[in-house]
């Protein structure tokens, strides 16, 4: 059994999609199967969760040292049970410390934030995969320059987490183009197939070259108008340190016809 954690890039789904009654009913149901099956697919219960939301920017990175974390409703328009759901993890401010000593170790500029609530790009997800809130949980920002280069670099920071039993977790979405859902030109496809190519099948100089270089991909600024929800996966590619990628869940969204994925670096 491996001594490292693998690293996850999600798609979180659509706001608090897990407690919606959609038409068609099933339309996160697989996305949803997907996070009940994450912990079974982890070597052994994580120490602590650290997720790069997509909703959290910063202009430096900024690690949540928070001991009780709130909830953070970022989210509007939804049925009003969605803004009761709670996500009662602890925070991890040891960690927290740790995390900045390992950016400041690389000369990568950061700050703490001993206020920070929980975002939705980390209870939606956190709730299905584990629901009893008994794994920490630390956020960590992203840079709201948005660089693919920079975040890379906070992954290869990051990376000595995973011989801790760290789980590190990129929150975004392989698609996110609000303004064209459904999509019906089939720009998710396309950019999902670069995607897989380029994390699964191209090597590690490779893959790092068509990540820091992504915006020349096809379609890709048709799939990211603005890509925050794409960013997280850089941050899980560079603490990968060049390991192999595997595309671990992958679904056309039905009657949005936005096609879906999720990857696992080991």
């Amino acid at each position: 059994m491996s001594s490292q954690f693998p690293t996850y890039f999600v798609s979180h789904g659509g706001g608090p999609c897990f407690w919606m009654d959609w038409n068609p009913p099933d339309l996160f149901h697989g996305l949803k199967g997907f996070f009940e099956e994450l912990p079974r697919r982890l070597p052994r219960r994580p120490s602590v969760i650290v997720v790069i939301s997509a909703h959290w920017e910063e202009a430096v990175f900024t690690v949540q040292s928070t001991a009780k974390p709130v909830m953070i409703y970022d989210y509007s328009g939804f049925p009003p049970h969605t803004y009761k759901l709670q996500y009662p993890a602890k925070g991890d401010p040891a960690l927290a410390e740790r995390i900045s000593a390992l950016l400041n170790a690389q000369s990568i500029e950061c700050r703490l934030d001993a206020s920070r609530g929980y975002d939705h790009g980390v209870y939606v997800p956190l709730l299905i995969a584990f629901p009893q809130a008994d794994v920490p949980v630390i956020q960590v920002s992203l840079r709201s320059d948005l660089s693919p280069a920079q975040h890379l670099r906070l992954g290869e920071a990051l990376s000595p987490l995973r011989e801790e039993d760290v789980l590190i977790v990129g929150s975004g979405f392989s698609y996110h183009n609000l303004r064209a859902i459904p999509d019906r030109t089939g720009v998710s496809e396309v950019f999902d197939k670069w995607l897989f190519e380029s994390l699964c099948v191209s090597s590690p100089e490779e893959r790092r070259e068509r990540l820091l270089r992504w915006s020349e991909a096809p379609s890709a600024r048709a799939a990211h108008p603005r890509e925050e929800h794409l960013i997280p996966l850089m941050v899980c590619a560079g603490a990968a340190a060049g390991g192999a990628c595997e595309r671990v869940f992958s679904q056309k969204l039905p009657a949005w016809n936005i096609q879906t994925s999720c990857f696992e670096f080991r």
